[in-house]
């Protein structure tokens, strides 16, 4: 859930952080996750990535669509390929402090499309850029 979904009063939406606007308990896996099994989450969640965490919450890695559709595209038989192996090891990441506008910069300026969200390397929770979006919409409502 995102905090903004609360949100019944005026808010300068260029004062949103990425705290708000996260989901927080994102869905995650681990590393020894087979790509099926997290094919299959992501489809049915309608998620475009899976955070992979180690069994203290601790990121260790990210699996795109585009991961798994490179492991098919290659043959591989997504039974027998772990996360590990495909996944993308130390991704970028967002603070919970950081501000709209800074979390937006860096999803323009990198062309990434969702981002984990730690604190102290520990997965909290996930943004992607139609967070952003959804935020400012929710506080503009009330900001005039």
């Amino acid at each position: 859930m995102r905090r903004i979904d609360l949100l019944t009063q005026a808010c300068d939406p260029k004062t949103l952080t990425v705290g708000q606007l996260m989901q927080d308990a994102p869905f995650s896996c681990t590393s020894r996750t087979d790509a099926l099994a997290i094919g299959h989450l992501m489809t049915k969640q309608n998620f475009g990535g899976l955070p992979v965490v180690e069994g203290d919450g601790t990121l260790v890695g990210l699996v795109t669509e585009y991961d798994l559709l490179q492991a098919m595209i290659e043959g591989r038989d997504l039974r027998k390929v772990l996360a590990s192996e495909i996944m993308t090891t130390q991704p970028l990441t967002a603070r919970e402090s950081m501000t709209l506008e800074e979390v937006a910069n860096l999803f323009q300026d990198r062309y990434v499309t969702r981002l984990p969200v730690v604190r102290d390397k520990k997965l909290v929770g996930i943004i992607a850029r139609r967070d952003l979006l959804h935020g400012y919409m929710k506080a503009s409502e009330y900001w005039s």
